[in-house]
């Protein structure tokens, strides 16, 4: 069923490769998961031996796992565990190389697979700006960053271009996962070969010229930028990057590293792989494979008439292609910005930051703090910053987040709950970012059938002094019980019962 014209293109492209490659597009999509690390340890884990799991040879924290298993329907799934995600969209991210303490920009992130993954690399610590412009998909991006816990992100649904005139030279790494048009999705996805069309790619190249425009003004010099999509077509892969260079001569490619591609002189032996990678873990070069020179053309598919050294650079990015390893199609290219900080530089967005309210004006949520927390939230967090309110809704920011004032903000940092008539009702997204160690909790185990009661929505007999108790499964954070008579009443939302 895949498109006549792109089968015709890419027998051109890949010469005596190509059967092979189209042969792959046949079989039976890879699956994996990968863990959360401010939830649990790898060791910790793998010894409790749910799945079949093997490891993702280009991403520490990534493991394929059996079709039998079905992830997605065990409570570690609803605690954020894990997340599931197809193991070639896992490269991108480590390529990015996020940093505790950085401010970090997710420009087009939804479902959020990718902005969860750079999470985890920065520990809680500095800003995350995660965006994605179509409001339907945002509210799931805002979703997935609740499910796994995170406290630093700025969730937003805004175009790149008002993005980029309220953060001009802000950002330290930006990753732009581009609208594409799916090509490496065709085995995993029919619908994405029932939409391709020749115009199609063309749009998409297009767009992804605006997109990284737009990431340009955002990063501050010497910043790091990765673009990558998951399509074959040299228009949104090689000649996108090679369009932007002739466009930004203050960029410049660098040789993607993390998955042992990175020293020429080591020839086709293998490696172990550094910051991206499974620590310990050899991964062979052969799984990637080098973007092509040739490959750099204009949106319209004719060749890009550009300088030898941008065609030469063209060979740093990395092409994962699914006849060679086990995931579906990507591409990704580093680009670094010319220039760096001087000394005492501190990027501010246009608005500065942002103002909190006053802890007058939160009294109640103090209240449940003292009765439930075992400290206060600002130092059980790695970092926090102002209380901030939406109506009766409270948050509690990133430190020194930039003001939000005339940009569509879905999650303002962490969402703590609701300030009611004299009393705070905590919010699910509190449940999900706190350690078992921090608050008054009561365990189930995954077998218990009391933990499906307490996902369906049931309440449960309990005994224990009155109050909020996070529930937990295997000491994993599911939700929140209010334990009143001796009956553990449920709190777990409406919407995400079975």
């Amino acid at each position: 069923m895949l498109p006549e014209k792109f089968m015709e293109r890419m027998r051109n492209l890949l010469g005596e490769e190509a059967e092979a490659f189209l042969e792959s597009l046949k079989g039976t999509p890879y699956q994996a998961l990968r863990l959360n690390p401010a939830k649990t340890g790898t060791e910790e884990f793998l010894s409790k031996s749910v799945f079949h799991l093997t490891p993702v040879p280009w991403e520490r924290n990534g493991f394929y796992y059996e079709a039998s298993d079905q992830p997605g329907k065990h409570p570690y799934h609803e605690a954020g565990v894990y997340y599931i995600q197809e193991p070639s969209a896992m490269a991108p991210a480590g390529l990015l190389e996020a940093r505790p303490g950085e401010k970090v920009l997710d420009l087009c992130a939804a479902p959020g697979g990718k902005t969860t993954q750079l999470a985890a690399a920065m520990k809680g610590l500095g800003l995350l700006v995660s965006n994605e412009i179509h409001p339907a998909r945002a509210k799931i991006l805002s979703e997935n960053v609740e499910r796994m816990g995170i406290s630093n992100c700025l969730v937003t649904n805004e175009t790149p271009q008002k993005l980029s005139e309220v953060f001009a030279d802000y950002f330290d790494r930006i990753l732009v996962d581009a609208p594409c048009s799916g090509e490496g999705m065709f085995r995993k996805n029919e619908e994405a070969a029932e939409e391709w069309s020749p115009e199609n790619v063309r749009m998409c190249a297009e767009r992804q010229d605006g997109i990284l425009d737009c990431a340009a003004r955002l990063l501050r010099a010497g910043g790091r930028l990765v673009y990558s999509t998951c399509t074959f077509a040299p228009a949104e892969d090689e000649g996108t990057v090679a369009r932007f260079l002739m466009r930004h001569p203050e960029f410049r490619t660098v040789r993607a590293t993390g998955f042992g591609v990175a020293e020429e002189s080591a020839g086709d032996a293998d490696c172990e792989s550094a910051a991206g990678g499974l620590a310990g873990t050899p991964v062979s070069r052969a799984l990637f494979s080098p973007g092509r020179r040739e490959w750099a053309v204009e949106v319209d598919g004719t060749p890009l008439k550009c300088d030898e050294e941008i065609l030469d650079s063209l060979s740093n990015a990395i092409r994962l292609w699914p006849h060679k390893l086990q995931g579906e199609g990507h591409f990704a290219a580093v680009l670094q910005k010319d220039g760096g900080e001087s000394a005492g530089y501190r990027s501010l967005c246009r608005n500065g930051l942002q103002k909190g309210i006053s802890e007058k004006e939160c009294g109640d949520y103090f209240v449940f703090e003292a009765e439930t927390l075992r400290g206060p939230l600002r130092k059980l967090l790695p970092q926090a910053g102002c209380l901030l309110k939406f109506g009766d809704q409270l948050f509690l920011c990133p430190e020194e987040m930039p003001a939000i004032k005339g940009l569509k903000v879905l999650r303002p940092g962490l969402h703590l709950g609701t300030l009611k008539k004299n009393r705070f009702e905590p919010s699910h997204a509190l449940a999900l970012a706190l350690r078992p160690e921090m608050v008054m909790r009561y365990d189930l185990g995954a077998e218990d059938p009391r933990t499906q009661d307490y996902l369906n929505g049931l309440t449960f007999p309990a005994q224990g002094p009155k109050g909020w108790y996070l529930i937990t499964v295997d000491g994993y954070g599911l939700g929140w019980g209010k334990l009143t008579g001796g009956t553990m009443k449920n709190h777990y939302p409406k919407g995400l019962r079975k």
